[in-house]
């Protein structure tokens, strides 16, 4: 490659990095802001919100909250999903395609539609779930399914499973033994770009956490859907943080995901 063409590539990198990044400075900027109306620069730069922001112990329960229900949706979701996805690639291969169709489903129903069944469903004795976390925790799991499977099931046919086994069984390890300590190792890339997709599409659903539980156990979105009303310098401020949020949650899994390596 030229030193022309680097040098264009970079360039075409950093102004699709710069458009990208535009609306994210500008309300980092509306943020910081003590007030911007008539000018194209704030008039003058303040922390009032972000302390305001974060010294409201509501804010602080509801990314509680979502935290939470994300982590216990994909822990939950791990637990039943690399089991059956083992299952399925070592001795029923063929389920696959049924599997491919199945995780197209939460994609084809709309969650509005879905949220009014699971209201009919679980508003009434022996499970009244509604209004609670556990709800919640369901509904992720299915939303997270998708990608859990295809990420991990791309990872599985890279590091051929058939072999892998076999050549475990040959020295000695029974099926359980080679899945946990020979499979399992082998699928961290794909178990930690699963978790980071279902995590980040996850901590920013707002229509089972609106309808299915609203303000009873608040999330960080329906946190912001009730401050829509108030300051925008207030919801600018919300908005940074959650981005921030997300960004250390990834970078923190990066730095995990490092040092195992």
């Amino acid at each position: 490659m030229s030193r022309a063409e680097k040098l264009y590539h970079h360039v075409v990198v950093w102004l699709l990095f710069a458009v990208l990044a535009l609306p994210l400075i500008a309300t980092l900027l509306y943020a910081l802001s003590s007030q911007w109306s008539a000018t194209i620069l704030p008039q003058g730069y303040t922390l009032k919100w972000f302390i305001e922001l974060w010294s409201d112990g509501r804010f602080l329960a509801a990314l509680g909250h979502s935290l939470l229900i994300c982590l216990g949706a994909l822990v939950f979701s791990l637990v039943l999903v690399l089991p059956a996805m083992f299952v399925i690639a070592y001795y029923y291969p063929r389920l696959d395609q049924v599997m491919n169709v199945l995780i197209l489903m939460p994609f084809a129903i709309p969650p509005v539609v879905s949220s009014v069944g699971l209201l009919q469903l679980y508003s009434s004795s022996p499970l009244m779930l509604t209004g609670t976390p556990w709800i919640l925790i369901g509904c992720y799991f299915t939303i997270a399914l998708p990608f859990i499977y295809r990420a991990i099931a791309n990872n599985m046919q890279a590091i051929n499973l058939k072999e892998l086994m076999d050549a475990a069984h040959l020295l000695g390890a029974s099926t359980w033994q080679a899945a946990l300590f020979v499979v399992l190792p082998n699928l961290r890339k794909g178990v930690f770009i699963a978790v980071l997709l279902s995590f980040s599409f996850l901590i920013g659903e707002f229509v089972f956490a609106n309808l299915l539980v609203g303000n009873r156990y608040e999330t960080l979105q329906v946190y912001l859907y009730n401050m829509r009303n108030g300051s925008g310098h207030f919801t600018s401020a919300l908005v940074i943080s959650y981005f921030f949020v997300v960004l250390l949650v990834t970078l923190l899994a990066n730095t995990l995901n490092r040092e195992r390596g």
